[in-house]
């Protein structure tokens, strides 16, 4: 019984998966706090681009 508390392998995937899941939250919640203006930026850059005249 006391062995199967001191195993430690596959502990390191546990940490990279959390790692992993914290990054994501991380980056979920840029994109939502942000978006909107990725989006306006995005937009503003079409206008421009279909404004523009062709020679």
């Amino acid at each position: 019984m006391i062995r199967v508390f001191k195993e430690e392998e596959g502990q390191g995937l546990t940490e990279y998966g959390l790692l992993v899941g914290l990054i994501a939250l991380g980056v979920v919640a840029a994109v939502g706090l942000l978006g909107d203006k990725i989006g306006e930026v995005f937009t503003n850059i079409t206008k421009e681009l279909t404004n523009t005249k062709t020679p």
